[in-house]
């Protein structure tokens, strides 16, 4: 053996090279990896790559469903008035699509409103495409963009359903005012009963909601532009923490600016002070309080989504301590980083949120800290698209765990797998009235 070793000089130095290393190995007192950051221990997969078992699908009955012929005789003319922002707003306008077919009325074009907390103005005909509206619900309801010459110099009369309590049965409320007055405007009830629709009211509620509607030419070609625009592969990010989003919640927040601070207290109000004590924890549990910035980060890197992923924030400019996540992800754009001053000078709040739309439904992947209106319908038209990367962060478990005691890497293994849960099994991915669960 020695004299192997004499007669091959390289020979002996790889073999007592090799036993060095491996005795420097053994008395170190830690493992090298125990000195790597938390946030670089958690899985090389990220979220996308876990197996599904569920995912939601528009449902056979709308979509390859026999349609009922409509009546020869409308009973009258209804006109949906929308307000709020641009999500809530199509939000009613499809309820009232659905409305207006089970009481077998015309449809007249909607009504959005003009309001100057939203910087807003522009109707219906400056985001939508009317003539393609219309044409898509040929054979499901009948609508109009002019009224007969003997009703076009009235106004409808206003039948308010929008604040009742309890379930609200349209036929029974609202058709004999249709009947009396031949033409009505209604802003849907939240708390319609829409098990009582017949199919042939649901299927115009879904081919009006997700087949018929989309934005005019011109804003279009301006959101393909902004799509374009952003480097690829990208996560859009819909992050809620705007001030009036955090009065109205009535959560309190810890480490937050002085300017934070203050422009929350400015929104509150009276009526919008902060819960305390056990009612504040009780609160946050059942996950009613936005996600910060900085939690936000953490959530995406416990889901194993690279630090320097390109991220589209679909948000306004009013979101706070936005700095807890860019400090984290480097790589985020927004409309104004993106487009031009001079492109987004005439755009207002519905215009500038259709951008934000048309950029979520067509990403790679879409994120949203909340559930609110646009968060449901992207995640809708995603289903419809047959764009699966989409997930809702969970407020609730995050606030659980860190109740609990959790933090750090703990913290991360915890929100991972509750995470990891809800996409796998498809947990708020669509809306039920017009789509269903498929197993995989």
């Amino acid at each position: 053996m020695l004299t192997l070793f004499a007669k091959k000089p390289l020979v002996t130095l790889t073999f007592f090279t090799i036993i060095l290393l491996f005795a420097v190995i053994s008395l170190t007192p830690s493992s090298p990896f125990s000195q790597i950051p938390i946030y670089s221990t958690i899985r090389e997969s990220d979220i996308w790559s876990a197996k599904r078992v569920l995912e939601w699908r528009p449902c056979k009955w709308w979509l390859q469903g026999h349609l009922t012929a409509l009546p020869v005789q409308s009973n009258g003319y209804i006109r949906v008035d929308c307000y709020g922002g641009l999500n809530q707003m199509r939000r009613d306008l499809c309820d009232g699509i659905g409305i207006a077919r089970l009481l077998n009325a015309t449809l007249v074009l909607p009504k959005f409103e003009v309001a100057a907390y939203w910087n807003e103005s522009s109707g219906f005909s400056d985001v939508f495409d009317v003539d393609y509206f219309i044409q898509q619900l040929k054979g499901f309801i009948e609508v109009v963009k002019e009224l007969p010459a003997e009703i076009a110099s009235k106004e409808p009369v206003r039948v308010d359903c929008s604040k009742r309590k309890g379930h609200f049965d349209y036929v029974e409320s609202v058709l004999p005012s249709l009947l009396k007055h031949h033409y009505i405007s209604i802003t849907p009830a939240m708390s319609q009963r829409r098990d009582r629709f017949p199919v042939y009211a649901k299927a115009a509620l879904c081919q009006g909601c997700y087949s018929a509607i989309r934005l005019t030419s011109t804003l279009e070609n301006k959101s393909s532009e902004l799509l374009e625009a952003i480097p690829k592969p990208f996560l859009s990010l819909h992050l809620r923490f705007e001030p009036d989003m955090v009065a109205y919640s009535q959560c309190e927040y810890e480490g937050l600016s002085p300017a934070s601070m203050a422009a929350i207290e400015a929104a509150r109000g009276e009526d919008r002070k902060p819960f305390t004590g056990e009612t504040a924890r009780v609160w946050r549990n059942r996950g009613k309080c936005p996600l910060t910035p900085k939690e936000t980060a953490f959530i995406l890197q416990s889901l194993s989504i690279p630090t320097d992923t390109n991220i589209y924030l679909s948000a306004g400019d009013g979101v706070m301590e936005l700095e807890g996540l860019t400090s984290v992800y480097t790589n985020v754009f927004t409309k104004s980083s993106v487009l031009s001053g001079e492109e987004l000078k005439d755009m207002h709040g519905n215009t500038k949120a259709a951008l934000d739309y048309y950029v979520s439904i067509n990403s790679d992947a879409y994120v949203a800290t909340y559930f609110g209106n646009m968060d449901k319908m992207v995640a809708a038209m995603r289903a419809y698209k047959g764009l699966y990367k989409t997930l809702f962060l969970n407020r609730k478990a995050f606030a659980e765990f860190s109740s609990q005691g959790l933090k750090g890497k703990e913290l991360m293994e915890a929100m991972s797998k509750a995470q990891r849960d809800d996409f796998v099994l498809g947990k708020g991915s669509a809306l039920p009235d017009c789509f269903c669960d498929f197993k995989l």
